[in-house]
């Protein structure tokens, strides 16, 4: 066991101004500070992260994920941790990911960030590979790290989590939070990491994931069995130590107030939780059905908000004390059908939303006890739901065409809505075994296993493989929303949700006609979500719950009386007085350098920006006929085609060519709004700008003007 002591002390506005570093080859544990300039310039979270990653890699090469000098980097933020304001709970992971080659980030709930800034560091670095599985334990009651060999421990994550949080926790299980991951994130490029908290009224340890990108992948890579942070301290707005408690406490309880107020009238969050979206996006064509072909299905109330309500354990649920959204849901006793568990009853997190569509709707599946079991699998294996979700819906769809076979998939018979076959190959997911194997590569890699190996149509793989940059698309179908489009494939990371949702402005409720208005949205929009993952808060309380007269603002879009009621928080607790403005301008200081950061892995520039051709338009015929009547009108009004002369394989062709020369068009006005060159890269002039003028930084943009 390694050992190492460190002084407790008292936050500074937010702030410890310190940071964790473990080296696991050499079991080197120190204390790294962090400069006044750099807090200033990256703030926190996911900023304070990528200075750290960036500064962790070797100089003179590109590193594969599973590198020992790859880093995972976590943080909360200075406002993380403040358990009267809704939805501070927030922890940010940051790596190199095994999907996609390059930097990834991923946002979570539960407590492990808030307790390991109470317990002293505003981030921990993990660097290294331990010989044997080890468990670090940071002791924030003590003033204590240690390094502890793992032992013979349970290899899922909810009976890990439960073993590591009785051992450490004793009569005080709520004092701990555990960060594992699984089986599944061992055998697969898309692992996930579950960060717990302890639910005393039920008497069950639960939790949250780090889904996107493979950050579990790689926390299994370095042999890390878990991280267990302790602290039993008192936590209240006092514990930032802020400039301004009064502050603090007041925009903490005038938000909570709105929440409780609307939200029954509104979303009902803190009733059914993000499950509430199916029924929307059925209804708007919004909603991805066999592997996004289709936009909505009859039997989509089998899945609707209505239904799991009906589902979760009764009371409301938040992922961080105090949080007045609660939208943490769970279904309590669920009896299990399959796998190693089958039989037991077991306590299910979830399924949200972008579960509930991927391993359901976009498979063709309509059963939610076969969503939920699908759920508890994936959590405790330690695989991202929606990766997987997408990489079945995409294997599927193959094996209808014919592209793959049963001999391929081992008498797999993966057609769309079979979740006896999608429950095997999850468990073939989680060891690594017969088709679940190729699967768990994720589809950037199936599509050339499947064109080099099996022969299938490279083209046609091209299109429907739900896939940009190597992560798998999150669950919304983007053909009618070309901000979307816009918001997906301009994402740093890849195609998630979290950076720009755009859909329903644009598609719905039009209010982005121009390609100047979609470019001016997937700037500001992006630019404002990162902020989110700096400061270490949660967005849905933002865009979730609307705020009265909001519709008599200029920019109803924005919320602006939320953003405004941020500036005031930001104030109270770091003393710096901000404007709307400079919330975006701190987060473009940060998504600049990440965009950088993207080029430095040898990715960054337009062509990794690139879309599957089913994300902007219809791939096959029966896609195009779902929608025949808006494809012909557009064919007939925008581009001034005869259709009585044309067949649906020429009127196919005819839109793609449109719609391809559209999303470039998006592409040239996005970037000059964003401040980048044609190719996508940031300018010279821009990186000045914002103060981001490292001299590896300029270097890098040299060779890529």
């Amino acid at each position: 066991m390694t050992a190492f002591e460190y002084e407790l002390r008292p936050l500074d506005r937010g702030y410890n101004n310190r940071s964790l570093y473990i080296n696991l080859t050499n079991n080197r544990i120190m204390s790294r500070e962090i400069k006044k300039e750099i807090k200033e310039l990256f703030i926190g979270g996911r900023g304070l992260n990528l200075w750290l990653l960036w500064n962790a890699l070797p100089k003179d090469r590109i590193i594969e994920w599973d590198d020992p000098q790859n880093e995972i980097c976590i943080a909360s933020g200075p406002l993380g941790g403040i358990p009267t304001y809704p939805g501070s709970g927030k922890s940010i992971v940051v790596t190199i990911s095994p999907l996609t080659g390059s930097v990834i980030d991923s946002n979570v709930g539960g407590y492990f960030g808030s307790f390991l800034k109470f317990s002293g560091w505003d981030a921990m670095e993990i660097q290294g590979k331990a010989k044997k599985d080890i468990i670090i334990f940071i002791d924030g009651d003590a003033g204590k790290v240690f390094l502890e060999a793992a032992g013979s421990l349970p290899s899922e994550s909810h009976a890990l989590s439960e073993y590591l949080t009785d051992k450490y926790g004793g009569e005080n299980r709520k004092s701990i939070s555990v960060v594992s991951s699984g089986l599944g994130a061992e055998h697969t490029r898309f692992g996930c990491l579950n960060f717990t908290w302890y639910d005393a009224r039920r008497k069950t340890v639960r939790y949250k994931q780090a889904g996107r990108g493979g950050t579990g992948t790689v926390f299994r890579s370095k042999k890390i069995k878990a991280i267990v942070v302790k602290y039993s301290g008192a936590i209240s707005p006092k514990s930032n130590n802020p400039a301004d408690l009064e502050l603090v406490k007041k925009v903490g309880r005038d938000f909570s107030k709105e929440i409780v107020s609307l939200d029954p009238k509104q979303n009902q969050m803190r009733i059914v939780g993000t499950p509430y979206l199916i029924s929307i996006m059925n209804e708007f064509d919004l909603l991805p059905v066999n592997n996004f072909q289709f936009g909505s299905h009859p039997d989509s109330d089998k899945l609707s908000g209505e239904v799991f309500r009906n589902k979760f354990d009764r009371g409301y649920d938040g992922c961080w004390m105090g949080c007045v959204m609660a939208c943490s849901h769970g279904v309590k006793e669920f009896t299990l059908k399959t796998g190693p568990y089958k039989g037991q009853n077991v306590w299910v997190d979830g399924p949200e939303y972008e579960t509930i569509a991927g391993l359901g709707s976009n498979c063709g599946i309509f059963d939610p006890d076969d969503v939920i079991e699908a759920n508890f699998y994936c959590d405790t294996y330690g695989l991202d739901t929606i990766s997987t979700g997408t990489a079945l819906a995409f294997v599927m769809e193959c094996y209808e065409m014919g592209l793959i076979d049963k001999k391929i998939t081992e008498d797999l018979e993966l057609h769309f809505g079979n979740m006896e076959a999608a429950l095997r190959l999850i468990h073939q997911l989680a060891k690594g075994e017969g088709f679940g194997w190729i699967v768990g590569q994720g589809i950037r890699r199936m599509k050339q296993i499947f064109a080099n190996r099996y022969g299938a149509d490279s083209k046609i793989l091209k299109d429907i493989g739900m896939e940009a940059k190597g992560l798998e698309y999150s669950e919304y179908v983007t053909k009618e929303s070309l901000a979307q489009q816009g918001g997906y494939g301009l994402a740093l990371k890849g195609p998630q949700h979290d950076e720009a949702w755009l859909i329903f402005l644009d598609m719905v409720h039009n209010m982005m006609p121009t390609f100047k208005q979609k470019a001016d949205a997937l700037h500001w929009v992006p630019m404002f979500r990162t902020w989110f993952s700096l400061v270490g808060l949660c967005k849905l309380p933002w865009n979730d719950v609307t705020p009265p007269n909001n519709e008599k603002t200029p920019e109803p879009a924005k919320l602006i009386s939320h953003v405004e009621n941020y500036t005031r928080l930001f104030y109270g607790v770091t003393g710096k007085k901000v404007e709307p403005n400079d919330l975006v301008l701190m987060s473009e200081k940060v998504y600049n350098f990440q965009r950088v950061f993207n080029l430095r892995m040898g990715f960054g520039t337009r062509q990794y920006d690139e879309i599957p051709y089913r994300s902007i338009g219809p791939v096959r015929k029966e896609e195009y006929q779902s929608r025949e009547d808006r494809y012909d009108t557009i064919l007939n009004e925008k581009i001034g085609y005869n259709l009585k002369n044309l067949s649906i394989d020429e009127k196919i062709a005819a839109l793609r060519k449109y719609r391809v020369a559209e999303y470039n068009r998006l592409q040239d006005a996005v970037y000059k709004r964003r401040g980048w060159n044609s190719n996508g890269v940031p300018t010279i002039q821009k990186i000045q700008h914002l103060g981001i003028n490292f001299p590896e930084v300029i270097e890098l943009l040299n060779k890529n003007q």
